[in-house]
């Protein structure tokens, strides 16, 4: 359903891009060609079909790879997440250094045909082995479980059944059967695991939002650049590559230190610790990009010409931003991995989906925020902070005040993470318990043997002493 959605999105884009006058013209010699809100439309209805298809593919292509993986260790699970966002960023490289190399020097709109063409293909690849790519999950649904939860808990609390239902611990319990509550506490108790992890998901959101200055703040440094290298004009997305070039190099040095660090004796960073690092690496770039907007404008005006425009740009080089884009890079490295790997151990088996739905929801929520502070200073700053033309505003500050942010969102979550996520070698050294419940009832079981075998104990001495 979300392939299709995609395919009727990419689609489309070559109808709204379309004439292409040199070939599309009838007998008549007249071009045919929508009319302008016509083509808004059709854009606008585009542009969601593809957003609601990828965002479904998002959420559902890492989870359904990760199902085959409920039995291994930390080191495997590690390893799978950073080959797996490899192999993303790897085609994203190539996406982006052809479609906007065609776009930008060949054909404005011919670029539209490629999306569409490789997603055809995709179906079709897809259609041929759907059998070894469907999994059948257990009966129920665990999304609808523990959104039921939540609003039962909340419907609870609402009602005010305290009366019937007493003092709880947590507001979660009121959803319990043995509360008034229509959830049983195997249901209630593994939710209550998974808000554990809220915290981690929220602090996502800030972060997010810096690796959204890749295709906004820093698009529009990078295009208010000089792209020429020796005559020829880059793409602007040549500098997004070179975000991605860290994290195709790092995920292979980083299965390295993983395999390195299996042994008892030597102990591999946390996952929460390579989170920190990655936080901390965005801040600073976020601080690299105010310094570099500052030391961009100090340079004298060249015309440049992007797209069939003419523009104002500066003299300065793109690739003095380089070093912005690496550090982003690197957080990508860091954190991405790490933040699944957390969200996959630390839940219960039957709710791991859900976690890493969550989780890619609060990147999605990440990039709203990111646009949210955009619009947000660009008012509140009368369009200084984030200026139509760069060179009389001053952009610097967003990036500033967007540093400042992250630098404190990266000191919570260390603060954080030092209780909840630092250490996750207990949950995996006997195998991921699916909730506090099944610890309970083990206890029980060992109390109901012990109780047993003093029983017969006493049963034989008074035989004993009888004889």
């Amino acid at each position: 359903m979300n392939s299709f959605l995609f395919f009727i999105g990419t689609a489309l884009l070559p109808v709204v891009a379309f004439p292409f006058e040199d070939f599309y013209i009838n007998t008549h010699n007249i071009v045919h060609q929508l009319e302008p809100h016509e083509q808004h439309i059709l854009f606008y209805l585009a542009l969601i079909a593809v957003a609601l298809g990828i965002g479904g593919i998002r959420a559902i292509l890492c989870p359904m790879a990760a199902y085959h993986l409920q039995s291994c260790d930390q080191p495997k699970l590690l390893s799978f997440f950073n080959w797996f966002y490899w192999m993303v960023n790897l085609n994203s490289t190539v996406v982006f250094l052809g479609i906007a190399y065609i776009q930008q020097s060949v054909a404005k709109n011919l670029c539209f045909l490629i999306p569409f063409t490789s997603v055809l293909l995709a179906l079709i690849a897809l259609h041929m082995v759907r059998n070894k790519l469907t999994f059948r999950p257990k009966k129920g649904s665990s999304l609808l479980t523990t959104l039921g939860v939540f609003l039962n808990s909340f419907k609870m609390c609402c009602l005010h059944y305290r009366h019937l239902s007493g003092d709880v611990a947590n507001w979660l319990d009121r959803a319990k059967e043995n509360n008034g509550g229509c959830y049983s506490e195997t249901s209630v108790e593994n939710v209550k695991i998974l808000v554990k992890l809220f915290p981690l998901f929220g602090l996502q959101l800030l972060y997010r939002a810096c690796i959204t200055q890749i295709p906004s703040g820093y698009y529009l440094q990078t295009m208010h650049s000089n792209l020429k290298l020796n005559g020829f004009l880059l793409p602007v997305a040549v500098m997004k590559v070179i975000s991605i070039l860290p994290v195709l190099i790092l995920a292979p040095l980083l299965e390295l230190l993983n395999t390195y660090y299996q042994s008892p004796k030597k102990k591999l960073p946390s996952p929460a610790t390579f989170i920190t690092m990655g936080h901390g690496c965005a801040a600073l770039s976020a601080l690299l990009a105010g310094i570099s907007e500052i030391h961009r404008k100090d340079y004298p005006e060249v015309e440049q010409t992007l797209s069939g425009k003419v523009l104002q740009v500066s003299s300065m080089t793109c690739f003095q931003l380089t070093p912005q884009y690496i550090l982003l890079g690197v957080a990508e490295a860091f954190v991405t991995p790490a933040c699944s790997l957390i969200a996959f151990c630390l839940t219960p088996s039957n709710l791991r989906g859900v976690s890493l739905h969550f989780l890619t929801l609060s990147y999605g929520g990440g990039c709203f925020l990111g646009a949210f502070l955009i619009h947000l200073l660009y008012f509140v700053s009368g369009g200084n902070f984030y200026p139509n033309n760069l060179s009389s505003g001053n952009m610097e500050r967003f990036f500033f005040i967007l540093a400042t942010l992250m630098a404190i969102n990266t000191l919570v979550f260390w603060r954080i993470s030092q209780s909840r996520y630092a250490d996750l070698s207990v949950e995996l050294s006997s195998g991921i318990k699916d909730s506090p419940l099944s610890e309970k009832l083990l206890q029980y079981k060992t109390c109901l043997r012990f109780y047993d075998t003093m029983e017969r104990s006493d049963t034989l001495t008074s035989m004993e002493t009888v004889l």
